[in-house]
């Protein structure tokens, strides 16, 4: 790892495994955007976006050109990569996975989930997006039903959740959260509510904790940091809204097989 400051999970750890959640410290941006911005779609210099991913990527340990990020659309797709794709060629994506050495898979985030997936039996890692959305419509598993394609076993696959926002700073309206006990009654339980009539609380990293147990992967680990309240170390998408600011910047998320 380089000197840019990383949160990890324990449950990565593994052999010829390397991955970081990236905070906001450590970069070249300024403003809104201080100071480790990854985010491309974000209106922040490019240069410094750019500077920002390098370092991202050497603390990872591959070249800048081979740390990869989708043009993330809140979906449930995850796609098999095993080289870089050109400046204009950013799939469109939610979720990536490789068996490839020295190539590092990442999402950004700014109060959705980021997660990072390795079986490093068999030498498969994916790294995926998922909000609120992505996490009712299967973007978990279908990362994880890449990953088999790859010769993964859901058995020996390690999840962890990165920077998220927490329940205590996730308010929804009464259609929000019709739409997820629809789907399931049994959905209730990640709602709490709030100090406004008709509204609640919503428990994503719960919500996603959930559907990571489900899959059946042998562990799941919850770095437990709330983006929206953790401002020294999180850029927030919500708390810009709040603070009626004109852009945020974004956090990575990365992991890849060295």
């Amino acid at each position: 790892m380089s000197d840019t400051p990383v949160l990890t999970a324990a449950n990565l750890a593994l052999p010829g495994v390397s991955h970081a959640f990236f905070t906001r410290k450590g970069g070249v941006s300024q403003g809104v955007y201080d100071s480790l911005n990854g985010g491309v779609g974000s209106s922040d210099a490019p240069e410094n976006v750019a500077e920002n991913r390098a370092r991202m990527a050497a603390g990872l340990g591959v070249a800048r050109e081979r740390l990869l990020v989708p043009f993330q659309i809140h979906s449930a797709d995850a796609l098999i990569v095993n080289k870089p794709w050109g400046t204009d060629g950013r799939p469109r994506c939610d979720g990536l996975v490789t068996r490839e050495k020295n190539l590092a898979l990442g999402v950004t985030g700014a109060d959705c989930g980021m997660l990072l997936f390795a079986d490093a039996e068999a030498e498969v890692i994916g790294a995926c997006h998922s909000g609120w959305k992505g996490a009712l419509t299967g973007m978990i598993e279908a990362t994880v039903a890449a990953m088999e394609t790859l010769g993964a076993k859901r058995a020996r696959t390690h999840v962890a959740l990165g920077p998220a926002i927490g329940a205590a700073s996730y308010e929804v309206g009464p259609e929000f959260v019709a739409r997820f006990v629809e789907s399931d009654p049994d959905f209730n339980s990640f709602f709490i509510p709030s100090t406004r009539a008709d509204h609640a609380m919503f428990n994503l990293p719960g919500f996603i904790a959930m559907r990571v147990a489900a899959v059946g992967v042998a562990s799941f680990e919850n770095l437990g940091v709330d983006t929206y309240a953790d401002e020294e170390r999180c850029f927030s998408y919500r708390r810009s809204v709040h603070r009626n600011e004109s852009d945020y910047g974004r956090l990575v998320s990365a992991i890849a097989l060295v």
